[in-house]
C-alpha cells in the first residue's frame, strides 16, 4: 500500500470519527514496530522522525537526514496506509531537505519564534511543500514541558488568532493547546474541552494533540468528537522502549557472547525485546484512538 498524503489521511480519520496516531520513532527498531503494529492491527497509521531532536543542541552535530528519509522505501510495501512525517522542526533548511527526500508531511515548531516570524515561515514551507503535495502541520498555542523547570511559559490556543493563521497560511491540520503537555513522564494532563470546543467552532481544517502521552484514555472519544484527528505519541513509546531494553540487557555480563544479546534478533536480543515491548504499546494506542481495523480499503493516491 503507498505511502498517501497528510491531507486524506486526516479526512478518512474525521469522517470515519477515530483519530490517527502518530508513533514517533528514532531508530530502525522503533519504525518497525509502529508499521508492524499498525497492519497486525490493521490502522492506519502516521510514522516518522522529530527534526529538532536530529538536530538538538546537545547533539556533537546534527544527524544526517538523508539517514533517516531512506526509511520512506520501507514503508511503500505496508500494508496499510502510512504518512511519513518530518516532525517538529523550526528550521528552513531541515524541512526543505526533507520536503526533497521523501517526507511527504511535514510539521513546523513554533516554541521561541515570535508570531511574525513563525508565520512568515509557514507561509514559506506552505508555497514550497504544496508544489510537491507535501503536507503541512503548524500550530497554534505553545504547550508545558512535563520535563522542564517551573516557569516555562505555555499559552492556550487562541481560537481567533488560530482561524486568522489558518486562513492566511493555507495549512492542512492545526496543533492545539488546550493543556496537554509535552514530555510528561509520569501523571496525566487536564484536558481543557470548552477551550478546545471554540477552536473547533471557528476552525475547518482537522485538529492535532501533540503530548498525546499526557491525555488521559478517558478523553480519547471527547477529543475525536471535537475535530481531533491526530495524536502525537512519544514520551511514552521510549519509556516502554528503555525498560524492555534495561530488563533484557541485565541478563549479559562479560565475557559471555554479546551477539545473541544484539543483532541475531532471538529472544534474548535488546533489539527485539524493545521492539516487543513497543508494539504492545502501540497496539493500545491504536485501539484507543478507534484507529485499529480502519484501513480496510487501498488508497488510489500515491506520492
Amino acid at each position: 500500500m503507498p505511502v498517501i498524503p497528510l491531507t486524506e489521511m486526516l479526512e478518512q480519520a474525521r469522517r470515519g470519527k477515530y483519530a490517527v496516531c502518530y508513533c514517533e520513532s528514532w531508530n530502525l527498531e522503533s519504525l518497525q514496530a509502529v508499521v508492524e503494529s499498525a497492519e497486525e492491527c490493521r490502522a492506519p497509521v502516521i510514522a516518522g522522525f522529530n527534526g529538532g531532536f536530529l538536530r538538538h543542541r546537545s547533539r556533537r552535530k546534527p544527524e544526517r537526514l538523508a539517514y533517516y528519509s531512506a526509511f520512506r522505501s520501507a514503508l511503500e510495501p505496508a500494508q496499510v496506509p502510512v504518512v511519513f512525517l518530518l516532525n517538529e522542526s523550526d528550521s528552513l533548511a531541515q524541512i526543505t531537505e526533507g520536503i526533497g527526500i521523501g517526507f511527504n508531511a511535514v510539521m513546523l515548531e513554533n516554541e521561541g519564534l515570535s508570531r511574525e516570524a513563525y508565520r512568515k515561515l509557514v507561509q514559506h514551507v506552505v508555497d514550497a511543500a504544496h508544489a510537491r503535495a507535501v503536507g503541512v502541520e503548524a500550530q497554534i498555542g505553545t504547550l508545558p514541558a512535563g520535563n522542564a523547570a517551573a516557569g516555562v511559559h505555555a499559552e492556550i490556543t487562541d481560537p481567533d488568532i488560530a482561524r486568522d493563521f489558518v486562513g492566511g497560511t493555507g495549512i492542512d491540520a492545526l496543533g492545539v493547546s488546550v493543556g496537554n503537555v509535552h514530555i510528561m513522564t509520569n501523571g496525566q494532563a487536564t484536558i481543557d474541552m470548552d477551550a478546545l470546543r471554540r477552536i473547533r467552532d471557528k476552525i475547518e481544517v482537522p485538529l492535532v494533540i501533540h503530548g498525546g502521552t499526557s491525555v488521559p484514555p478517558e478523553c480519547i472519544d471527547d477529543l475525536i468528537e471535537l475535530g481531533v484527528a491526530k495524536i502525537n505519541y512519544g514520551t511514552v513509546l521510549k519509556q516502554v522502549y528503555l525498560e524492555a531494553v534495561r530488563r533484557q540487557l541485565a541478563a549479559y555480563h562479560a565475557p559471555e557472547d554479546p551477539h545473541p544479546f544484539l543483532g541475531i534478533g532471538g529472544e534474548r536480543d535488546i533489539m527485539t525485546a524493545g521492539r516487543e515491548a513497543l508494539k504492545s504499546k502501540i497496539k493500545e494506542l491504536l485501539r484507543l484512538s478507534k484507529s485499529a481495523e480502519k484501513a480496510n480499503h487501498r488508497s488510489e493516491t500515491t506520492l
